[in-house]
């Protein structure tokens, strides 16, 4: 396969975003430098120049996919509270089942890089830092809704739906994605009970 001609931001991207492949693909153990310049098409050495360690190619590989998760989960299309309950269920609903259907390898190369954080404490510091902005959006959007205890609504929003996800992408439920109605459905009820409850 012919290299591929990229400089500087382009080839970081490329990097991470074949890493964010493999892990999906092959697991932790099948991502290595070489691994990535081979499935990038890349000279070899390529993947050290912009990553030198592995460590930093985990914390490269973390922070594309937060890049990439903001936009999959449409962190810009969230609705303005004051649009009510449906709306926030619909974008909500929207955000998972997107997850769950169009980006399930980059869902389980979350999954891989969120149980390698537990043994790298230096990368979990890194990985929940990428996360934060999610979770603030969230508990923002419940307390404007008037949510009288965001943290922890905003803890059972991000349980529920991690749980959806890792059922249906790498758990029992993982032969299809559920329909986004029934996503939609599951989000309602949460949401009436801690909005309206």
């Amino acid at each position: 396969m012919p290299a591929r001609t990229t400089t500087g931001t382009g080839r970081a991207d490329l990097v991470a975003d074949t890493a964010l492949a493999l892990l999906a693909a092959r697991g932790m153990r099948g991502l290595t430098h070489r691994a990535v310049d081979e499935a990038a098409g890349l000279p070899p050495g390529s993947t050290s120049n912009v990553a030198r360690t592995r460590q930093a190619l985990l914390e490269l590989s973390v922070r594309r996919l937060a890049e990439r998760e903001a936009r999959v989960l449409g962190l810009h299309e969230m609705p303005d509270p004051r649009d009510g309950l449906d709306a926030l269920v619909d974008a909500l609903a929207l955000a998972a089942h997107r997850a769950l259907s169009r980006n399930r390898e980059l869902t389980l190369a979350r999954y891989e890089l969120a149980l390698e954080a537990t043994r790298r404490p230096e990368l979990r510091a890194y990985f929940d830092a990428t996360g934060r902005r999610f979770r603030d959006l969230l508990t923002g959007l419940v307390t404007a809704m008037g949510s009288i205890d965001p943290a922890r609504h905003t803890l059972s929003l991000v349980a529920w739906a991690d749980g959806l996800m890792f059922s249906c992408v790498a758990g029992s439920y993982s032969a299809e994605a559920p329909p986004l109605e029934e996503v939609r459905q599951g989000l309602r009820e949460l949401l009436h009970g801690m909005l309206n409850g």
